[in-house]
């Protein structure tokens, strides 16, 4: 199987992202720029973009990277309640035209704060309906000309986007990646994606989730090429063991210093993949062989609940075994950003290669 290497670009308006130490002119295009830049110096195939309300936008942000770059692949995170789907496809069309097909597309479709741009939407099985009829109707108007589409939650009629997407090789048009643990989420990605994205959890965990993806690919009618699968995780890479685990304990103990007087277990209200991260730490601090649930007790979020903790050797064993499931996309990070990026670039990537 052939993998993929991304990393992840904050795209925070706020410094300070997971404790990464760069504060003056954070998010300056020229910040950013080094770290495309780095990127295509050191083995990566590009980035994924975080986004949410109060954030930079991302198209606009991977417009200005991919225009200073020239092999960087933004991997642009959008929500479909903030875009309308005909205006998304012309938008990425545009610029996937641009870049000569770099572009990459994330769909969120977790809760935002939707009052703020306009947008409302009611429970769960609603919201993923709304996802559902996005990422198919972007994919047609992408591949299709005269595309009218009748939805419950969208409509077109007539509508052909412009300029055309270009096919290069099996490559019809942008991937479509997806994340979400919940039973609608997974009938949405089972259907309509083209990547599913895990958080870090336990190889026992990602194992039972793609078989039960496949079954449900197979069960629901899959029209497309078959589902694959990614796993976005915190990869904390030191030059020994020895000194990987004695720095991942210094920075937990960090994080515990600073939640001091906030509790640790609120039970609050949680999107479901996130709630299992958090539910691991339960299990013990450290699962399988080297992935740490410390740092989702004292704030860790997303992929920063837990990390892949060790040498290079150590990471890259731990990565071939959910290479082993069926994993083929990775998207790895940690901070200092620019430091890791040129590390793990150096150090983890050659040993993935192949």
């Amino acid at each position: 199987m052939s993998l993929e290497f991304l990393w992840y670009i904050p795209n925070q308006v706020v410094p300070g992202h997971r404790g990464e130490p760069v504060a003056a002119d954070h998010n300056s295009l020229e910040t950013l720029t080094a770290h495309a830049e780095a990127l295509e110096a050191n083995g990566w195939k590009g980035a994924l973009l975080g986004t949410g309300w109060g954030r930079p936008d991302t198209l606009t942000v991977a417009a200005a990277l991919a225009a200073r770059t020239r092999t960087f692949e933004p991997l642009i995170a959008i929500r479909p309640g903030y875009w309308r789907p005909a205006n998304f496809a012309s938008a990425a069309a545009t610029l996937d035209h641009l870049t000569g097909g770099r572009v990459r597309v994330n769909i969120v479709s977790g809760q935002d704060d939707l009052a703020a741009y306009g947008d409302s939407e009611g429970d769960q099985a609603h919201r993923y309906a709304r996802t559902k009829e996005f990422l198919q109707l972007v994919r047609r108007l992408w591949t299709e000309e005269n595309v009218t589409y009748r939805g419950e939650h969208f409509q077109v009629t007539d509508s052909t986007v412009a300029p055309r997407i270009v096919p290069r090789g099996p490559r019809w048009h942008p991937t479509l990646y997806f994340g979400g643990a919940s039973a609608a989420a997974e009938r949405v990605a089972a259907t309509e994606a083209d990547v599913q994205l895990f958080w870090g959890e336990p190889l026992a965990g990602v194992r039972e989730r793609i078989e039960r993806l496949r079954a449900l690919s197979a069960e629901l009618g899959r029209e497309h090429a078959p589902l694959e699968f990614g796993l976005r995780i915190t990869t904390f890479v030191r030059d020994t063991t020895e000194q990987a685990w004695a720095d991942a304990e210094a920075r937990v103990a960090e994080m515990a210093a600073n939640h001091a007087g906030i509790p640790q277990d609120s039970r609050r209200r949680t999107a479901v993949g996130q709630q299992r991260l958090l539910d691991l730490v339960a299990r013990g601090e450290v699962l399988d062989d080297n992935l740490y649930t410390a740092p989702g007790k004292y704030g860790g979020g997303g992929a920063g609940t837990t990390w892949l903790v060790g040498s290079a050797e150590d990471v890259a064993e731990s990565l071939r075994k959910y290479r082993d499931l069926g994993i083929t996309h990775f998207v790895l990070s940690d901070t200092p950003y620019l430091r890791e990026i040129e590390r793990q670039g150096d150090q983890l990537l050659p040993l993935l290669a192949g």
